[in-house]
């Protein structure tokens, strides 16, 4: 507690203690109910005898500001806030305009939401929302502890500056990186916040407002975001059935940002000719290529397709990966794999933005890397993943009153309805009865979006919960048509 106390004023201390604890509850720096610090925590913090707190103490309970409670201590008392008199209205002073001083953002694109209530419905379909059971716990805890041992807390907890984590670096080059395709030194590797940590860097290094941007459309909109407010021309690009498709003539653009893995929202995979065109177009029309391999680890039919960045021969692919995606979002821990110059500035403007992620979380993720604990677990979630997947296939080609194509991979589904279809509409009555889904206008970046899309996120919801939610949105879903 910050109270100012005068030991040269005549009024003994403790009556200014007392006087100083009034105000603070009266201003409602206190809630009703809060514990007040022990009389010895008190008495240290403002260096006086605990006999002078405790006489302060005594005269509040006796005026009713506190009650004591046995074996806990003192708290202010529940029913004191209803008789405190409302203070008389004092004359404000100018308050600073923060917006004017801010300016705009430059920025007026739509942002994604999630219902507040989502985690306490039945049926929660939410996208990117994973099954906390699946997380590693022993695993990550075991690979914790050893990087609290001796061995490597000097890892773990020193200031790296804007290094990165040697082990996990290496980890990532020999056994991460690989399975994608990608042969990589560590030079050419950072470590990020998350991918879209990742994202913010790279815009940060590449544009500025002359440039133009090409992105998905339908694509990921926090991308959107973090290219408009480096005041960037967006350029969108048609999404069908094989990825984005590719204009014969890109060479206006400075940057194309595309999902080719599981294309983001729709989940479809970039071919392989398209791949090819892309990467051929941006060596002979000097174009930069931003790969984030989205729900890259979940195929559950026919073979992984290497990333974009395997095929790149030039240079030109800036690739973004994620471990949170598959073990948990709140980890926040990515990587980029670019050109050794792009990856040295990268790494200039993230020591000035936070240094260096975690030591802790990054020398854990090294060692349950080594250990091949994070292989396996990739394995278990795919196996569980599949049958909630084939769960919601089954029950969508049931209850949805139309043809869906299911993707063969990802954590979500992509459900374009007929014309005249309010998707919209549709997920605000379907949370009103308990089934969290989410409309794709968002998704879009032509004005006005269609609003006949649902987004389906599987991952999260219970195995045994997938077919009855889904009988339910079907059942909103007719009431609509």
């Amino acid at each position: 507690m910050l109270l100012q106390l005068d030991p040269s004023q005549p009024e003994p201390l403790y009556r200014q203690l007392r006087v100083a604890i009034a105000e603070a509850i009266e201003k409602g720096r206190f809630a009703a109910g809060e514990l007040l610090p022990s009389s010895r925590a008190l008495a240290a913090d403002l260096d006086l005898s605990r006999n002078t707190v405790n006489m302060a103490y005594q005269e509040l309970m006796a005026e009713g500001f506190l009650e004591s409670i046995p074996r806990v201590g003192y708290a202010v008392n529940r029913d004191l806030r209803r008789y405190l008199a409302k203070p008389p209205p004092v004359e404000e002073t100018p308050r600073i305009d923060w917006q004017e001083r801010m300016g705009e953002l430059g920025d007026d694109l739509p942002h994604l939401e999630k219902p507040a209530e989502r985690h306490s419905e039945p049926y929660a379909f939410v996208v990117g929302e994973p099954d906390v059971s699946l997380f590693p716990t022993r695993s990550w805890m075991r690979a914790m502890r050893a990087a609290m041992s001796p061995e490597h807390a000097a890892s773990s907890l020193g200031d790296r500056f804007d290094t990165d984590d040697p082990l996990l670096v290496e980890m990532l080059c020999r056994h991460v990186l690989p399975a994608r395709g990608i042969s990589a030194s560590s030079e050419e590797v950072l470590i990020t916040m998350g991918s879209q940590n990742g994202l913010y860097l790279v815009s940060r290094a590449l544009l500025d407002p002359k440039k133009r941007v090409a992105v998905e459309e339908p694509g990921y909109p926090d991308a959107r975001h973090i290219f408009k407010r480096r005041g960037a021309r967006l350029v969108p690009l048609p999404v069908d059935d094989q990825g984005m498709t590719i204009p014969a003539n890109l060479s206006r653009v400075d940057l194309v940002s595309v999902t080719p893995s599981h294309h983001y929202p729709t989940n479809v995979t970039l071919s392989v000719g398209r791949r090819q065109q892309l990467l051929s177009q941006a060596a002979a029309q000097d174009f930069i290529i931003v790969e984030d391999d989205y729900d890259s680890e979940f195929r559950y039919q026919g073979r992984p397709t290497p990333a974009l960045k395997a095929l790149d021969e030039t240079g030109r692919v800036v690739y973004l990966g994620s471990f949170s995606k598959f073990l948990a979002p709140g980890l926040r821990l990515g990587y980029v794999v670019a050109d050794v110059a792009l990856i040295a500035r990268l790494r200039d403007l993230r020591r000035y933005m936070l240094r260096h992620p975690p030591g802790l979380l990054q020398r854990t993720m090294g060692l349950m890397i080594q250990a091949g604990d994070y292989v396996r677990s990739i394995r278990r979630s795919r196996i569980a993943l599949k049958d909630k997947w084939e769960r919601t296939a089954a029950a969508v080609e049931h209850h949805v009153p139309w043809e869906v194509t299911m993707p063969t991979g990802g954590l979500s589904l992509w459900l374009p309805g007929p014309d005249g279809f309010d998707a919209v509409a549709v997920a605000a009555n379907a949370l009103a009865e308990g089934v969290v889904v989410e409309d794709g206008s968002v998704c879009y970046l032509s004005q006005p979006a269609p609003r006949n899309a649902l987004r389906l996120g599987f991952a999260g919801t219970k195995a045994d919960a997938i077919e009855p939610g889904i009988e339910a949105l079907g059942s909103i879903i007719r009431r609509h048509l």
